[in-house]
């Protein structure tokens, strides 16, 4: 019989029977042992994919709208990047006090949540102006004005629909902002 290499340790030897692919009862051993694990593996991988399906299942819908709008204000963040604050004009950087800012919406999520996603209802602002002068709104209307023109800014103003955020929407929501955060990331590096 022509001689093979063994698939354990890799040294030649010559079969005694057709389809052997091993040379020794160690290595005969040490292959059943590898196979065993690797079954192993893939039956934890099949679980992990069985258990993420069904906490998939188990979110409430405000648990997709916390994880839609993570996704929705990082691509702001990286949108704007580089922009200073709508509100004050305050650099947003990374490096700069405070951090990234925050994604500042006009109209907020609580009095327009149809625009909770809305891109041009939402900009770069600093935390100072976000967070502690509620949204800065006098200031973020000269600057949103500036941004995206004053006819835009009163059809956001006059905006009033209803929001569709059935789980289906939220869900595609968040695929759509990762995407888009991930083309962008790419063009950044």
């Amino acid at each position: 019989m022509k001689t093979k290499k063994c698939k354990i340790c890799r040294n030649e030897f010559t079969p005694v029977k057709p389809m052997q692919s091993v040379c020794s009862t160690e290595c005969a051993l040490s292959m059943v042992s590898l196979k065993k694990a690797k079954r192993e593996r893939a039956k934890v991988i099949e679980d992990r994919k069985e258990t993420r399906a069904k906490l998939e299942k188990l979110k409430t819908r405000s648990e997709w709208i916390k994880e839609a709008q993570i996704e929705f204000n990082k691509y702001i963040r990286l949108r704007d990047s580089g922009k200073p604050c709508i509100s004050c004009g305050a650099d947003c950087s990374a490096h700069s006090i405070g951090g990234a800012g925050d994604a500042g919406h006009f109209r907020s999520r609580g009095s327009a949540p149809h625009l909770r996603f809305d891109e041009r209802n939402v900009s770069l602002q600093c935390k100072r102006c976000n967070r502690y002068l509620a949204g800065n709104v006098a200031a973020y209307r000269i600057g949103l004005v500036e941004r995206i023109g004053l006819e835009a800014v009163e059809a956001l103003e006059c905006d009033h629909g209803i929001p569709d955020h059935s789980i289906d929407a939220l869900r595609a929501i968040k695929a759509l902002y990762k995407a888009k955060c991930k083309e962008m990331e790419k063009q950044i590096e």
